[in-house]
Protein backbone atom coordinates (compact mmCIF):
# COMPACT_ATOMS: atom_id res chain seq x y z
CA UNK A 1 0.00 0.00 0.00
CA UNK A 2 1.05 3.76 -0.67
CA UNK A 3 -0.38 5.29 1.74
CA UNK A 4 1.39 8.39 3.30
CA UNK A 5 0.07 7.72 6.26
CA UNK A 6 0.41 4.25 6.94
CA UNK A 7 4.06 5.09 6.15
CA UNK A 8 3.60 7.37 9.24
CA UNK A 9 2.23 5.53 11.00
CA UNK A 10 4.87 2.38 10.56
CA UNK A 11 7.45 4.53 11.33
CA UNK A 12 9.03 4.48 7.66
CA UNK A 13 8.19 8.59 7.05
CA UNK A 14 9.07 10.52 10.35
CA UNK A 15 6.58 13.02 11.82
CA UNK A 16 6.44 15.61 14.75
CA UNK A 17 4.13 13.75 16.92
CA UNK A 18 2.30 14.85 19.54
CA UNK A 19 0.31 11.58 20.52
CA UNK A 20 -0.14 7.75 20.08
CA UNK A 21 -2.02 4.72 21.93
CA UNK A 22 -3.08 1.59 19.99
CA UNK A 23 -5.90 2.64 17.91
CA UNK A 24 -4.22 6.21 16.62
CA UNK A 25 -1.17 8.34 15.95
CA UNK A 26 -1.59 12.46 15.98
CA UNK A 27 0.69 14.64 14.45
CA UNK A 28 1.57 18.19 13.93
CA UNK A 29 0.22 18.90 10.18
CA UNK A 30 3.24 20.20 8.14
CA UNK A 31 0.88 22.80 6.03
CA UNK A 32 -0.45 24.17 9.61
CA UNK A 33 -3.72 26.35 8.70
CA UNK A 34 -3.59 27.61 12.65
CA UNK A 35 -0.78 28.20 15.37
CA UNK A 36 -2.27 24.61 16.47
CA UNK A 37 -3.06 22.03 13.47
CA UNK A 38 -3.09 18.65 14.74
CA UNK A 39 -3.79 15.53 12.61
CA UNK A 40 -5.40 12.27 14.41
CA UNK A 41 -5.42 9.19 12.54
CA UNK A 42 -6.74 6.04 12.69
CA UNK A 43 -3.88 3.40 12.79
CA UNK A 44 -6.68 1.21 10.95
CA UNK A 45 -6.66 1.86 7.23
CA UNK A 46 -9.63 3.63 6.25
CA UNK A 47 -9.93 5.97 2.75
CA UNK A 48 -12.53 7.98 4.00
CA UNK A 49 -15.43 8.35 6.29
CA UNK A 50 -17.94 6.59 4.10
CA UNK A 51 -15.69 3.62 4.31
CA UNK A 52 -15.66 2.79 8.59
CA UNK A 53 -17.92 0.01 9.08
CA UNK A 54 -20.68 0.40 11.72
CA UNK A 55 -18.69 -1.84 13.80
CA UNK A 56 -16.03 0.27 13.81
CA UNK A 57 -18.02 3.18 15.07
CA UNK A 58 -16.33 2.86 18.45
CA UNK A 59 -12.83 3.97 17.06
CA UNK A 60 -14.67 7.08 16.46
CA UNK A 61 -15.46 7.58 19.79
CA UNK A 62 -11.85 6.76 20.73
CA UNK A 63 -10.89 9.42 18.47
CA UNK A 64 -13.17 12.45 19.60
CA UNK A 65 -11.71 11.13 23.23
CA UNK A 66 -8.06 11.87 21.81
CA UNK A 67 -9.45 15.25 20.33
CA UNK A 68 -10.55 16.23 23.69
CA UNK A 69 -6.96 15.18 25.31
CA UNK A 70 -5.25 16.67 22.96
CA UNK A 71 -7.00 20.13 22.51
CA UNK A 72 -5.84 20.78 26.64
CA UNK A 73 -2.62 19.50 26.15
CA UNK A 74 -1.70 22.07 23.15
CA UNK A 75 -3.92 24.62 25.28
CA UNK A 76 -6.78 25.14 22.98
CA UNK A 77 -9.49 23.61 24.85
CA UNK A 78 -10.95 26.39 26.48
CA UNK A 79 -10.71 29.39 23.99
CA UNK A 80 -11.90 27.28 20.95
CA UNK A 81 -10.56 24.67 18.31
CA UNK A 82 -12.19 23.37 15.26
CA UNK A 83 -12.41 19.64 14.20
CA UNK A 84 -12.32 19.11 10.86
CA UNK A 85 -12.86 15.57 8.35
CA UNK A 86 -12.67 16.04 4.96
CA UNK A 87 -14.32 13.30 2.67
CA UNK A 88 -13.50 12.98 -0.97
CA UNK A 89 -12.15 14.84 -3.48
CA UNK A 90 -14.66 17.70 -4.03
CA UNK A 91 -14.40 18.26 0.36
CA UNK A 92 -10.46 18.59 -0.24
CA UNK A 93 -9.67 15.12 0.91
CA UNK A 94 -5.64 15.21 -0.34
CA UNK A 95 -4.90 11.75 1.47
CA UNK A 96 -7.00 8.96 1.36
CA UNK A 97 -6.61 7.60 5.01
CA UNK A 98 -9.53 8.94 6.95
CA UNK A 99 -8.28 11.49 9.45
CA UNK A 100 -9.32 13.86 11.54
CA UNK A 101 -7.66 17.83 11.49
CA UNK A 102 -7.70 19.70 15.04
CA UNK A 103 -6.86 23.49 14.36
CA UNK A 104 -6.66 26.29 17.12
CA UNK A 105 -4.73 29.00 18.42
CA UNK A 106 -6.32 31.97 17.10
CA UNK A 107 -9.79 32.99 16.11
CA UNK A 108 -11.03 31.13 13.25
CA UNK A 109 -14.11 32.58 11.11
CA UNK A 110 -17.41 31.41 11.16
CA UNK A 111 -18.43 27.90 8.96
CA UNK A 112 -22.60 28.63 9.46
Amino acid sequence: MNCLFCKIISGEIKSDKVYEDENLIAFKDINPKGPVHILLVPKKHFATLNDIPASEFGLVAKIFQAVQKIAKEQGVAELGYRTLINTNKDAGQEVFHIHWHLIGGKKLGGMG
